[in-house]
């Protein structure tokens, strides 16, 4: 139990941590963490992983396909860029200068990968009808290989210069010479070959669907399972300066193109048949291959929980075999990695086109994000690194250089009822604005209010927003000088308007139920003079009252809410049912429960009205309040008067005739003993006991011509008693 209430407790605490609320005072809406932070736009703008905003690396947009997709991206030595989009199956080629154009328009729907020689020769792999395409610096192009299959997912060349092509559907790997041949190097019964790297000692570096496996092939074609991910999908490889290998991989419900191309096998065990050379081969069983370090073991250094399946991940597999997971998500699907100049790898997701920076032992932070909806691949010209980007397909420069200025725009803050905006204010140094708006649709559209002026201070200042049900606020950050603006913090504060409590339910206990309090969690008696909420303490357990037998009592028991968080107080009333002036019974009421004690009132129906009210927490001109009523209630503490007809003796068999009256509520039951035997149920004589007068004809066997007592009780709606009892004598 002491476990329970520390829980609840901590859990009290953590809530005021980031919503501090004072019911019936202001409430203060505070961003200053990282998790709140991304739950807004970022413009121009990092988020650190303690969530302070700063400045982002610059972005400058240096081709627009005009296509929705860009599946694929390589460069060439002479630094250019070749872009293969989707769903018209295009390639392009930007120039070092940032110039693009159409190079080749394949006869598929998707370019999934691209690969360039050392003459500057493009491989494109297509889908749904998987086939390499080369296309030569000039344009001109044919179909360099065609390996029957449905798709091509990932291109590379060996140590060689052959071209390794890693094939879906069948999950094949290819190796093609310089004129078209070609023949399979590893066949497995994962469906989806979805990445090819190739390392400085000639190993040839593999990620598969659904297995979400990292392979490592080496010169002599032996298969070596470096890792299994609890993912499905690798989606990409990056290959460190020290012989580690960096692995992003989604899970199935990501929706990357291999997870959406393929069921997974059903066999649990995946066969591997690797070519000896030319030709022959080995028969390779997954089964019986080591794998090392399974990322169960691994501790995520992002923010996402570590239960629960994370969307996507990073893991480091170092050049020993152990690994680390870099990051993960359990929202973002991520599609796109990278190494950046100070050995961080760079995430690039689905979620606003966001990229993370992550490295092992560091928690990771949002780099930047691109104006459009995804950040499907990174690819590296010279020393310059390019983003680029789906839903437009667009390419990105990314530069060391800080943005300019930036802006971020928080989330839309839901006060639940109009609100009266208080002040805006933040914790941050250098050229930094913020602006408001307000408006009463969750989203935020042209009936909102628009961006207030702009507020510098470093105090803040007073929000000029028009009340509403919703705000959000905008802030700038600008380079001035040498002076680097951050953002560490903003609070909002607002009032919302007082709504009414409001009694939900109302309901009667049976005649004699009494409910008596029971000892409650003492309150801290500092938190009223400190002027703080006791919820901010945490969250007190309420323990409901004891239920009791208290002949003549009547409990009354509701349910009331208030939305603004309110201390709520309660006053009963009660009204003769043939009435209708109300008259105070109890007042001052914390409890959501009162007992009638018995003989409060006469004897009569009633009716009980119960007033709930919010000015505990309100100033008086503003307090609200609500009530309901009982249904029509019965008081009698008054027994029923029970008279008996002399006996009447047949034989061995006495009839005894008693009538039971009562002046306020029904006859509910009745029973009859001889000679303090059992007790017995009998039925009035009309078969059913619903009225104020019955009458009860009890017949008895007397055992012998001996005096004897037959003793009758009946009792009314309300559990009262009367009695009566006749003395008969056998023959």
């Amino acid at each position: 139990m002491r476990k329970t209430l520390l829980a609840l407790l901590v859990l009290g605490c953590i809530a005021s941590c980031i919503f501090s609320v004072s019911a019936g005072g202001p409430v203060f809406w505070r961003i200053n963490t990282r998790a709140e932070v991304e739950k807004g736009d970022a413009q121009g703008v990092s988020i650190a992983d303690n969530g302070t905003l700063t400045l982002a690396p610059a972005l400058a947009e240096i081709f627009d396909t005009k296509q929705a997709y860009i599946w694929s991206a390589v460069a060439d030595n002479a630094g250019n860029i070749y872009l293969g989009t989707g769903h018209e199956g295009r390639v392009f080629k930007v120039d070092a200068s940032g110039k693009g154009a159409l190079l080749y328009k394949t006869a598929e729907l998707d370019v999934m990968a691209l690969a360039v020689d050392g003459q500057g020769n493009v491989y494109a792999g297509t889908a749904p009808d998987g086939k390499v395409y080369r296309i030569t610096p000039g344009g001109d192009a044919k179909v360099f290989f065609e390996p029957k299959t449905k798709y091509i997912w990932s291109l590379a060349f060996d140590g060689q210069g052959r071209l390794l092509v890693g094939t879906g559907d069948k999950g094949v790997i290819y190796r093609v010479n310089a004129d078209g041949t070609g023949a399979p190097l590893v066949t497995t019964s994962q469906k989806n070959i979805t990445a090819l790297k190739v390392d400085g000692a000639g190993n040839i570096i593999a990620g598969t669907d659904p297995g979400g496996l990292v392979l490592r092939i080496s010169p002599d074609n032996k298969v070596f399972t470096l890792f299994d991910s609890s993912q499905r999908e690798v989606r990409e490889l990056v290959l460190g300066r020290n012989g580690e290998i960096y692995a992003l991989a989604l899970a199935e419900t990501a929706g990357s193109g291999a997870t959406n191309a393929a069921p997974a096998p059903a066999a649990a065990s995946v066969p591997v048949t690797s070519g000896g050379g030319d030709d022959g081969g080995v028969t390779i069983t997954f089964g019986d291959v080591q794998v090392i370090d399974t990322p169960a073991s691994a501790s995520s250094s992002s923010s996402s929980s570590s239960s629960g399946q994370a969307k996507s991940a990073l893991y480091r597999i170092d050049a020993n075999g152990g690994n680390d997971t870099v990051w993960d998500s359990k929202d973002a699907a991520a599609f796109a990695a990278a190494l950046d100049g100070d050995g961080r790898v760079l995430v690039g997701t689905g979620q606003k086109g966001r990229i993370y920076s992550a490295k092992v032992g560091e928690k990771p932070a949002l780099l930047a994000q691109l104006s459009e909806g995804q950040t499907s691949r990174f690819v590296r010209a010279g020393n310059q690194l390019y983003a680029a980007a789906s839903n437009l397909g667009k390419l990105f420069k990314l530069t060391n250089e800080p943005s300019a200025s930036g802006t971020y725009t928080s989330s839309v803050r839901d006060a639940q009822t109009t609100a009266s905006w208080g002040r805006v204010s933040w914790v941050g140094e250098g050229a930094l604005e913020i602006q408001t708006r307000s408006g009463n649709t969750a989203n935020p559209d042209a009936t909102w209010s628009e961006w207030s002026a702009a507020i510098t201070g470093a105090d803040g200042d007073a929000i000029k927003s028009p009340a509403a049900r919703f705000l959000q606020w905008r802030a700038t950050l600008k380079r001035s000088g040498n002076v680097a603006p951050r953002l560490r913090e903003v609070t909002v504060s607002y009032l919302p308007r007082n709504i009414a409590p409001r009694i939900n339910s109302i309901s009667v206990l049976p005649a004699g139920v009494a409910l008596q309090a029971l000892p409650q969690p003492p309150a801290d008696p500092n938190a009223d003079q400190a002027g703080l909420d006791p919820s901010v303490l945490g969250t007190a357990v309420q323990i409901p009252p004891r239920r009791l037998f208290q002949r003549g009592a009547i409990s009354l028991q509701w349910q009331a809410e208030d939305r603004n968080g309110d201390a709520l107080e309660y006053a009963v009333f009660y009204r003769p049912a043939n009435g209708n002036d109300w008259f105070p019974l109890k007042a001052n009421l914390r409890d959501n429960y009162f007992t009638v004690e018995a003989n409060a009132l006469p004897d009569g129906r009633y009716v009980f009205k119960v007033v709930v009210s919010d000015g505990l927490s309100n100033p008086a001109s503003l307090a609200l309040n609500d009530d309901q009523e009982t249904e029509v209630v019965e008081l009698d503490n008054t027994p029923p008067a029970v008279t008996a007809d002399a006996p009447r003796v047949t034989g061995n068999t006495a009839e005894v005739v008693f009538r039971a009256v009562d002046t306020t509520s029904i006859i509910r039951r009745a029973e009859y003993q001889l000679d303090g035997g059992a007790w017995k149920s009998i039925f009035p004589v009309d078969g059913i006991a619903d009225a104020k007068r019955e009458e009860f004809r009890v017949s008895v066997t007397l055992p012998d011509g001996k005096p004897h007592v037959v003793a009758f009780r009946a009792f009314d709606a309300n559990a009262n008693v009367g009695s009566a009892q006749v003395a008969v004598n056998g023959k």
